[in-house]
């Protein structure tokens, strides 16, 4: 059960609904469940029925992806592709409860809740494997052990998925989920958001989960038969017990509504907390809390959308939790009320400490708030755009693209094509990675390398076509011109020229369809070559730079800025990104480029 924040996820929790504006906490014993209360309305916090967007990746618990990874959202079903990605359109969710269910065989259920938002929701999920912690056989008691303190006693006693007696052997999984580790924010069920015993709504605070599913002889899956127990061990990592109560409510995550239920109590023996469960799925030691749903719409200095980016929420009560913005900036979350709260942008790549901080709440009902985030001087926001095209050169309608910066990736949709994002930048390194997929033909581009031209960088278009080895592209005025070349290049470079003491780069694409092409001629620096370039002044021998203007006309005014970020061996890659302006007699023109070149000499 699993997710990629796509709402503000606090307390292990992305948020929903608003909550009762009673105070005290559910699960005494003096509190008995009442007969009048429907507990089957409970579904109508959850508002009206709507259509959303998502893009989610699956990924295992050593971040590699999962293909063929089933995804449910409503009554809509997809499958992930080759990278653990899924893209799903026009999904039926609720105002404030969207719930995505993530099943593939060899692995335990998995599923993520969240606050859907207007923009693109953006969710990860990671998937545990099914890893037998014991076996037993139907009618013995047996006690299964996951090795680092979480248990299961068993009574023997066992029914199918139909409900039938089930007689044979039975495989045990344990997995136990520790709190204090930032990766249960992935693995976890749904969200912490939960449905008490009085039919309340509850944010919970968690001390530990445990997972324990059953399977037959022939895979199937298995329960405790009716009028049976079993009795769960939950181990509590060191810094939560102090602050442990003796008691703690028990809540099960139903995984046909997506959210958790209390049932029970568990009991603190030592560092470990016991209780009696009457089935098993995901169950949890927790402390409800009264919430309310907070939607931040967050921006930079300048007015642009925080889109794709952590932010951090920070109770001094209940810790702090993670959550990513979607393509407008957005997120949601279910936050404790009533109690002043730290929002964060926290990035490990910027030193491991906020790079931006500022006090929130106390909320005392569901809020939307504005944030404008000012970073420091030593962090950039670097805007990356660019557009996806098939192997006819026109814009994919559903794909997108894995943008990778240092330790950092992003996958990003498509809107008619077009994709745009934004990184923080902290290093002098100044190279990222585009990879397009084009979800409809099943095809997808090499990796091309780029350069940051600070603050807002254009990858240009890139065919997402299988078949092609080399492009050279370019737009002038935002597509009024566009050049494909996909064959006939040569790319030559000499270490040292004929009638110079530099090394040159030349690189010729004609496109006999249009009678049209590209002469680039450039000369470079000292080994390793690359780097960032301007216009090349024929009048200084000396000069490095790049030349273009051999079949665009003479150029004036000319602040065309070239990166070349690869100058590969023979047979290997040359990669060229190119943008900027320059003065004609029409005009005055942009023009945007990219040059993935196989080096012939």
């Amino acid at each position: 059960m699993k997710n990629y924040l796509k709402a503000l996820l606090f307390l292990v929790c992305i948020g929903i609904v608003s909550c009762s504006d009673e105070n005290d906490l559910p699960g005494d014993s003096e509190n008995p469940i009442e007969e009048e209360i429907d507990m089957s309305n409970f579904s109508e916090n959850f508002g009206a029925e709507i259509s959303r967007d998502f893009i989610g990746r699956v990924i295992d618990k050593n971040n590699i992806p999962i293909p063929e990874v089933q995804i449910t959202i409503g009554s809509s079903i997809t499958i992930t592709d080759v990278n653990g990605v899924f893209i799903m359109d026009d999904a039926t969710v609720f105002e404030r409860f969207g719930y995505i269910k993530a099943e593939k065989q060899g692995y335990i259920h998995a599923s993520r809740s969240l606050t859907p938002t207007n923009g693109r929701n953006v969710v990860t999920i990671m998937m545990l494997e099914e890893t037998i912690s014991g076996t037993t056989t139907s009618g013995q008691q047996a006690l299964i052990d996951n090795g680092n303190g979480a248990s299961v006693a068993l009574s023997g006693d066992y029914v199918d998925s139909d409900g039938n007696s089930y007689e044979g052997g039975v495989q045990v999984i344990v997995h136990h989920l520790d709190p204090t580790d930032d990766a249960v924010r992935q693995q976890m069920p749904g969200m912490l958001y939960a449905q008490d015993l009085e039919n309340r709504e509850r944010a919970l605070q968690t001390l530990g989960m445990l997972a324990v599913e059953l399977r037959g002889d022939n895979g199937e899956d298995l329960n405790l038969a009716e009028n049976t127990t079993a009795e769960i061990t939950i181990p509590l990592d060191p810094t939560l017990v102090p602050n442990a109560p003796e008691t703690i409510p028990l809540w099960y995550f139903d995984e046909d509504k997506g959210y958790w239920i209390e049932d029970g109590l568990a009991v603190l023996q030592g560092n470990k907390y016991v209780g009696s469960v009457s089935h098993f799925s995901f169950w949890n030691c927790d402390i409800p809390v009264e919430a309310y749903v907070v939607c931040f719409n967050i921006v930079d200095d300048q007015g642009n959308p925080f889109a794709n980016q952590s932010v951090k929420i920070i109770s001094s009560i209940y810790g702090g939790r993670y959550g990513i913005t979607n393509s407008n900036g957005e997120v949601c979350g279910l936050l404790p009320a009533n109690e002043t709260l730290v929002f964060e942008v926290f990035k490990e790549d910027c030193g491991n400490v906020a790079i931006y901080t500022e006090n929130v709440g106390p909320y005392t009902q569901d809020t939307t708030q504005d944030i404008v985030v000012t970073l420091p001087n030593n962090t950039i926001l670097e805007t990356i755009t660019g557009v996806l095209n098939d192997c006819d050169s026109n814009p994919i309608p559903s794909g997108y693209a894995i943008i990778s910066y240092e330790s950092n990736e992003q996958v990003v949709s498509v809107v008619n094509g077009v994709f745009e994002t934004i990184f923080l930048r902290c290093t002098d390194n100044l190279n990222y990675t585009v990879q397009g997929f084009d979800l409809d033909n099943l095809q997808q581009s090499d990796v091309l390398t780029y350069t940051f031209t600070t603050p807002s960088s254009i990858t240009g278009n890139i065919p997402v076509c299988n078949d092609v080895e080399e492009f050279i592209e370019y737009s002038i005025d935002n597509g009024n011109v566009t050049l494909f070349i996909l064959s006939d290049i040569n790319a030559n470079f000499l270490e040292m020229g004929p009638n110079l003491d530099i090394p040159t780069l030349t690189i010729n694409g004609y496109d006999q369809t249009t009678n049209t092409g590209i002469y680039m001629y450039g000369q470079l620096y000292p080994d390793p070559y690359v780097g960032t370039y301007d216009y090349l002044d024929f009048s200084d021998p000396a000069d490095t730079g790049f030349d273009i203007t051999e079949f665009l006309g003479q150029m004036e005014n000319n602040t065309i800025v070239y990166n070349l970020e690869n100058l590969g061996d023979v047979g290997e890659y040359i990669d060229i990104s190119f943008s900027g302006t320059y003065d004609n007699n029409s005009g005055t023109h942009t023009i945007v480029g990219t040059v993935h070149v196989l080096r012939d000499l």
